[in-house]
């Protein structure tokens, strides 16, 4: 009789998260998996199948806390629109920090893996499309207030701000200076006035 599998599998999401998000999926290989979850290789197959589908579940864990994190983000203001306003002021501040030179783990998922994984694009794809439904709920209420201009499709300027998202997320890995940074954040809510 086999074991049961035991684990906290929130921990070992981040862990493995964070080792694909380093290097890629591509270049993570099972041994460097193993040693950031400090689980056998067995018991990552027993409970993931395999390393693709430890990597979508990585993915979920991702593409679910971001989702959560913009949808909090954009309920914490007075109004609709501020809360996009604070939300994008704020990616301009982290798109500076050594630290977002990550990127975005979506983001470089798309541009390593998009081309060749049609299973992973899909996955990337429902959270992105979650996580401009964020903006889109925002900018509806936007609009149905009369803060957002009536002639300001909240379906089209949800779309253009989740691109600039992912635009502001490539240029993260470059280090732009603050100025630089804010000055394309600035560019993007000249949209919302």
């Amino acid at each position: 009789m086999a074991r049961p599998i035991e684990f906290e599998r929130d921990q070992v999401l981040e862990k493995a998260m964070l080792a694909f998000w380093d290097q890629g999926y591509c270049a993570t290989s099972m041994t460097q998996l193993v040693k950031a979850t400090k689980l056998n290789p067995g018991s990552i197959y027993a409970a993931f199948k395999s390393k693709e589908e430890l990597f979508l579940a990585t993915l979920d864990h991702y593409g679910e806390a971001s989702a959560e994190k913009i949808s909090l983000a954009l309920k914490a203001s007075d109004s609709p629109l501020q809360g996009i306003r604070n939300y994008f002021r704020q990616l301009a501040t982290t798109t500076t920090n050594p630290k977002a030179q990550q990127s975005c783990l979506l983001v470089n998922t798309i541009l390593e893996l998009a081309h060749r994984n049609t299973k992973v694009r899909q996955r990337v794809n429902a959270h992105f499309e979650v996580i401009e439904s964020c903006f889109r709920s925002a900018l509806q209420a936007a609009h149905d207030s009369g803060e957002l201009s009536a002639d300001k499709d909240p379906t089209e300027v949800a779309t253009f701000l989740i691109s600039s998202i992912w635009g502001l997320r490539v240029l993260a890995g470059t280090g732009p200076a603050p100025a630089r940074a804010e000055a394309v954040v600035s560019q993007i809510l000249k949209l919302l006035d």
